[in-house]
């Protein structure tokens, strides 16, 4: 969003006027507080103000990850601050509002078959920024959630990194309160997420019969026919491994995509995975979507965007359509159209599947085995699109 302009402007001989008109009449020129109150000069912030910031965070998002936990405390942490730091009044009720979000999620995933037993939550202070009044911290949080009754081949757990900035405001008194909570990762896709997830403003070009070819939407409804994989071309094992050993940690043989204006680095990761198990280059034109390739130094249209895999996955037959989303098996890939506008936004690879439930992994936030059943929960109106590679 571009910076507006102020629409008026004082010139110097009324500031000036201004200025010596308040010395005449004995009144000093200060910040627009209640008439009366003690405003103390701007709060400087020191290693125990920055360890205080990173706390209240803490406690924020321990606040929301526990109201995706079944019969956790409904206590709010962040609420028992006081002192130098603490919630502004406005991010108070914004919490709470938060809260009750997340706890109607954990309701919409209990009745898909799923629940949370425990979850830990760890923010790291990243950086601090002063300007008069004003603090900004980059935090980033680590959450793991615990899957209740796993058994068998389950997955025991599924976690994710969040990337937020933190906007806090200096009193009349010198308390910092916080005010603002901004997710700064390009996907916004963390299940303790309320935030809309960010998309692109144009739709996809339609299907011109050739190179851009329509995926068809899948359904989200539970237990449809299995469609076993019978392939034995690519290695799907290879696939899910890297996926997981590179999901928080990424592969620096590749340029990392979180960040740019398009679509952040869900889509690099997964061609990287698939590359992985087998997928070989085809080089070409960048810009050509039935070319398909990518090194440290440069990458296929197709490699790195999300329409741009769709258009290259079919034109080269390398991946065919499932009908529902349960039929995704390991190394199959799903794609994500939040606000249904025909482009599609978010890339996944699964690299688990248990009791029927696929289980994928991602970037853009950087998530761990997150279950199918949880993304059709908290995303119900987003349309899917699923491939078997």
């Amino acid at each position: 969003m571009k910076s507006r302009k102020l629409s008026r402007k004082r010139s110097r001989t009324a500031i000036i006027s201004a200025a010596a008109a308040s010395v005449v009449a004995g009144v000093a020129l200060v910040p627009n507080w209640s008439a009366g109150a003690a405003v103390v000069d701007d709060p400087t912030v020191n290693a125990a103000t920055k360890a205080t910031f990173q706390k209240l965070a803490d406690a924020v998002f321990t606040d929301r990850t526990q109201a995706l936990v079944h019969g956790a405390t409904t206590k709010q942490t962040a609420s028992r601050f006081s002192g130098d730091v603490r919630l502004s009044s406005t991010q108070s009720r914004d919490e709470k509002s938060a809260l009750s979000q997340l706890r109607g999620r954990q309701s919409s995933i209990a009745k898909l078959g799923e629940t949370y037993r425990t979850g830990t939550t760890k923010v790291t202070l990243d950086a601090t920024r002063v300007t008069g009044r004003t603090a900004k911290a980059d935090v980033t949080e680590t959450t793991t959630l615990t899957y209740a009754k796993a058994t068998g081949n389950e997955p025991r757990t599924t976690g994710f990194q969040a990337h937020h900035e933190l906007t806090f405001k200096a009193d009349q008194q010198g308390t910092w309160q916080l005010s603002n909570i901004q997710d700064t990762d390009t996907g916004g896709l963390a299940v303790n997420t309320v935030a809309k997830p960010a998309v692109k403003a144009s739709p996809a070009p339609a299907d011109d019969g050739n190179t851009t070819p329509d995926a068809p939407r899948a359904a989200t409804t539970r237990n449809p026919v299995a469609v076993p994989k019978t392939s034995t071309t690519y290695d799907y094992k290879a696939m899910a491994a890297y996926a997981e050993k590179y999901w928080n940690n990424y592969n620096t043989a590749y340029p990392d995509f979180n960040g740019h204006a398009d679509g952040g680095d869900c889509t690099n990761f997964v061609s990287q995975s698939l590359k992985a198990g087998g997928w070989k280059h085809v080089p070409g034109y960048v810009y050509d979507y039935t070319k398909w390739f990518g090194t440290a130094d440069i990458q296929s249209d197709s490699f790195v965007g999300v329409n741009e895999w769709s258009w290259f996955a079919q034109n080269s037959k390398r991946t065919t359509p499932l009908a529902n989303v349960y039929q995704l098996e390991v190394g199959d890939v799903l794609q994500m159209d939040f606000d249904r506008d025909g482009a599609k936004d978010h890339t996944m690879i699964v690299t688990a599947k248990s009791n029927g439930v696929p289980y994928v992994t991602y970037h853009s936030n950087n998530t761990l085995r997150r279950s199918v059943a949880s993304l059709i929960a908290s995303y119900p109106t987003a349309y899917y699109y699923a491939y078997r590679t």
